[in-house]
Order: C-alpha cells, then structure tokens, then sequence
C-alpha cells in the first residue's frame, strides 16, 4: 500500500469499550493517536460506547485504528460492525481475532501446525469440577485462567489443591470456559510481529515471579531484558513458529505472541495476541525500537495496512 493514503482522510481511533481491558485500552489508544498527529494526521479519539453506530453515521470517518483490547473489540466484534459498514480498519479480520482471543480454540489450531503447547483442558460452567480435580491435582502447579480474557487478567497458578476451586470460579465468572494449563517452568519470552515479521524477542522478568495483572502495569514490579537471553537457534525458531502462527491464523498488522523456553531447549507457546497494547512503553514498542522502528513508524505502518478484509 503506497505510504501516506489515509493523509487527508478522516482518521477515527476507536478506544475505551466495555471490557475489562477499557482503561488500557484508553492509554493505548491515546498514545496511538498522538502518534498520528505527530505525523500530521487528521485523528478523531472515540470512545466507544452504544452510541457508537449513531456516531460514524453522523459523524462519518475515513479509516478505523481499532485500539481496543478484549471483548467488543479484539473478538471479531469490531471488525464485523467495521465490515458492515464499509469502513476500512486496522489489524486483523473478523475469523482471525475471533480465534486468537478464544485461546482454546487457538491451541487446537496451533498444536495442529507442530507447535508446542502446554497440556491442558478446557472447563465449562456445566462441567463437574470434581470429576477432574484428581487429573488436574497430578499435574499441580497448573495455571487457570479465563479463555478469553487478556491482560492476565483474572489468571492464577495453583500450586496447592485448595487454590483450585477458587481459582476457577473466579475464572468462571470472567468467562463461559476456564482453560487450565501445565505451568511450565522457564524464561519468559514475547515476540512482536508487524506484517507478518518477527521482531527480536523480548525477556520478560517479574519479580514476583509470575507476570500477572500486577507485574504486568505496576512500574518497577518486572524488568523486560532485550534481547531476550536465549540462544540464537532458539530466537530464530521461536520468529519462524510466530510467522508461521501469524500467516496459517490469517493475522494481519500487529500481533504478539507468548512462549515459555524451558531450559533454552523447548519453546511452549502460551498464547497471541492481536491488538497488543500499544503504549510508547508497551512491549511491542519496546521491540520496535529494539529493531529501528520508531513508535510513530510502528503506529503509521498499522494506519498504512488498514482494509476491508471479508471478501478481499
């Protein structure tokens, strides 16, 4: 797409919605649009809400910059009312982001490709807890957490058998599905990708020793070390699983993926992400620079490979 085809076009960054994720969501997306005006954009900053629709029919806009993180926006929602109504937006398309943000779903898939994964199953709210707790108990410490939610939010590690049933009925009413995973033991590992291409992985250090929601926003609580203390066989065959995750899953713009590298033999992926917060600070950014793209760079690229994706 040639460079500068939205400049005088009407820019709408859509941010804020109805998940859990809405405040991350705001600072994401204000942080984006500063970067477009930076580069002399016209940018409009909604915050969407049920008078969304009303909205882009009054006030109409050129091009959509979906910063919105979690359900209602990062689900597939967004982008099929985006499709509807013939307006071009940023990222992934309906199927790809309905199927990353559903990370059981993703799993199947991805274990499909000859990835990774960690064991794991998939509780309902109609599932007898009690019939797998003796299942779930050998396999101790495992990881809970709701299937499709981001942020780490509402995960827990069970390491001790009374943790378990708090753990999922917390999870449970995040959420319909609570998956429930081996908690591998290893060196945190996050790789950006913009258009397809892995950026260098990033090292995600928490001083608690587990990145939840916590460690993740509380500055000081994690240290994030790039490049990532992997080896380099290791770093190029976690950038070729990413790819091949990103291109077979029909990603498109920016996406971030998760790994555990257990012992700097074997990567375990965990999960993808695809609209990743998008903070100067967030992890993306990070790596971006890492690799010489600046953040307006990063910002104006995603803007650039904005579409209509359902028959194109």
């Amino acid at each position: 797409m040639t460079q500068g085809i939205w400049r005088s076009k009407k820019i709408g960054v859509l941010m804020g919605g109805f998940s859990r994720e809405r405040e991350i969501s705001l600072k994401s997306g204000h942080a984006m649009a500063e970067a477009l005006r930076q580069r002399h954009y016209n940018v409009d900053e909604i915050d969407v809400d049920l008078q969304l629709i009303k909205r882009l029919l009054q006030q109409p806009i050129d091009v959509a910059v979906i910063a919105l993180h979690g359900s209602y926006g990062e689900d597939g929602s967004m982008q099929g009312l985006l499709e509807c109504l013939k307006i071009p937006y940023t990222g992934s398309g309906v199927l790809a982001s309905a199927i990353c943000l559903d990370k059981a779903l993703t799993r199947v898939l991805v274990d499909l490709q000859g990835i990774t994964i960690p064991e794991g199953i998939v509780l309902t709210r109609d599932d007898d807890l009690k019939s797998v707790e003796n299942q779930i108990f050998r396999r101790l410490p495992v990881i809970v957490k709701p299937n499709r939610e981001g942020s780490t939010i509402g995960i827990h590690v069970v390491r001790k058998r009374e943790e378990l049933k708090p753990a999922v009925e917390e999870a449970l009413q995040m959420d319909s599905k609570v998956l429930i995973e081996d908690f591998i033991e290893g060196t945190e590992v996050t790789v950006a990708l913009f258009e397809g291409r892995a950026l260098t992985p990033l090292e995600v250090v928490p001083h608690s020793g587990f990145y939840d929601f916590k460690s993740k926003y509380t500055p000081g609580e994690t240290e994030y070390i790039l490049p990532a203390r992997i080896s380099t066989e290791m770093t190029e065959r976690v950038q070729k699983q990413c790819e091949l995750i990103f291109k077979n899953l029909g990603l498109k713009g920016i996406a971030r993926a998760d790994f555990i590298v257990r012992q700097n033999k074997k990567p375990y992926f965990l999960e993808i992400n695809t609209i990743p917060g998008m903070m100067e600070t967030s992890l993306v950014p990070k790596a971006a620079k890492y690799d010489g793209i600046s953040f307006e760079d990063l910002v104006e690229g995603l803007l650039e490979g904005a579409s209509l994706k359902v028959g194109s």
